[in-house]
């Protein structure tokens, strides 16, 4: 996400460090092409006009003008006022005083709304919540069907409610009271959208509201959309008064104008983005992480909790542990390509690295993830003798993994090559500085 954005801000950076010194002139310049960058990235024009009018006030200070790396000032500038615009800091669900807590999720149809309901549903699981959800869309064909899919994917209860029951306001009510009777602390409405905003959407909606008094109205935007996103959840919040957003397909938007304008333009915070099409693929939006990765300087915290989340302690320890002795077998290294694919998509990880050194020629490269399959495949289809000693691995072995694998036996031959030539590496390592600094390292007990 962000990509194109990115791009254009690290060239103006890099032509500022490529100035002797700051001067007015130079400094102008570099602002024309960051205003040039945002609104290429479709960020609305008056939150453009509000971002660049606030660096300049900063960046064209005496301070920053005889600083000793003045450009690297004008990137905590950029970095700040974009945090500013972008909220400040993260914004939290809030919850009522007696459960249940009603949310109510708003948005035009084909937004995301009943899969984003699911994704929140299985957040608030995973951070001590339990969740009803229910849906009071009567209008489109199989849409409470769709979100019964959802919950039963997510292991979540959900109210179906009765024959009797045809009207959004009898669901919700039912919802309601079946929530508070079963113990659940919060109740995920899932509403109707339409393809337009039309008056009969919003009395619908503000009959909702009055009936319930929600805690939170979480209005659910296409972030591919752009603009439009903006527009829509501008006209919800003055109709129906919003109380965050949540972007979905983030993951698919190299432009970010909507997430860099939606609390500008409404007020309202960004509560949460989509990042992918499975069930835990949600994030809280954190303003300052996002600016970095903006800025190139990469979401380190965010891989960080990423990595706890998905990666398994005990077998970490272990690794360690087989990387000092240099016992590293085949199946150690098929084990730890499933913990890295736990975390996510490869190129959404490597979004996450700063944007230098290395890990700008891996974000470069492009990442063929059946390629990785393959490599899987390739292990499972070997014998547990093969995957603990490859040296046994012959012709007729490998004619033999390459057919079980549905793969060619030049890329298990390939495979075995790339893994020998690890073992090396690892061994040397092992023997020399690397391995005594792990060997010194107290491994704690799980």
């Amino acid at each position: 996400m962000f990509d194109n954005l990115s791009e254009k801000l690290q060239r103006v950076f890099k032509n500022l460090r490529g100035e002797g010194r700051l001067t007015a002139e130079n400094m102008e310049s570099a602002l024309r092409e960051i205003r040039v960058a945002l609104l290429e990235a479709d960020v609305n024009f008056r939150v453009v006009k509000q971002l660049i009018e606030a660096i300049k006030v900063k960046a064209m200070g005496e301070e920053v003008l005889t600083a000793l790396s003045p450009s690297q000032q004008v990137v905590a500038i950029v970095r700040d006022e974009m945090i500013k615009s972008l909220g400040s800091h993260e914004s939290k669900l809030r919850f009522a005083n007696e459960p249940p807590s009603v949310m109510l999720i708003v948005g035009l149809q084909g937004s995301g709304k009943t899969t984003t309901t699911g994704k929140l549903a299985r957040w608030l699981s995973k951070n001590g919540h339990r969740p009803l959800l229910v849906s009071v869309d009567v209008y489109r064909p199989a849409a409470r069907e769709q979100l019964r899919i959802v919950a039963r994917d997510i292991n979540q209860p959900i109210y179906t409610g009765t024959p009797e029951e045809t009207a959004p306001a009898d669901l919700a009510r039912s919802a309601r009271k079946e929530a508070a009777n079963s113990g659940r602390d919060v109740l995920l409405v899932d509403t109707a959208g339409r393809l337009h905003i039309d008056d009969q959407l919003m009395t619908e909606l503000q009959q909702l509201r009055e009936m319930l008094s929600p805690v939170e109205i979480l209005f659910v935007a296409d972030a591919m959309t752009g603009q439009d996103a903006v527009k829509s959840a501008d006209e919800f919040h003055k109709r129906l008064g919003i109380t965050g957003i949540i972007l979905t397909k983030m993951d698919g938007d190299a432009r970010g104008g909507a997430a860099l304008s939606i609390r500008q333009v409404t007020g309202q915070p960004l509560k949460f983005v989509g990042v992918g099409e499975k069930s835990d693929a949600l994030e809280v939006f954190y303003p300052d992480r996002v600016a970095s990765r903006i800025l190139g300087m990469g979401d380190v915290l965010s891989f960080i909790e990423k990595a706890e989340e998905a990666i398994d302690k005990r077998k970490a320890v272990e690794m360690q542990r087989k990387l000092i002795e240099n016992d590293f077998t085949l199946e150690d290294f098929r084990d730890q390509i499933r913990q890295i694919r736990k975390l996510g998509p490869l190129e959404s990880i490597l979004g996450m690295m700063p944007n230098m050194g290395i890990m700008k020629e891996l974000k470069n490269a492009k990442i063929d993830e059946k390629e990785i399959t393959n490599v899987v495949a390739i292990i499972d289809s070997m014998t547990p003798k093969e995957r603990a000693n490859h040296m046994i691995i012959n012709g007729s072995r490998r004619r033999r993994i390459a057919k079980g694998s549905g793969t060619s036996v030049q890329d298990v031959n390939q495979l075995l090559k790339q893994y020998s030539q690890a073992k090396k590496m690892m061994k040397s390592f092992s023997g020399g500085f690397l391995g005594k600094k792990l060997g010194k390292l107290k491994l704690p007990a799980f």
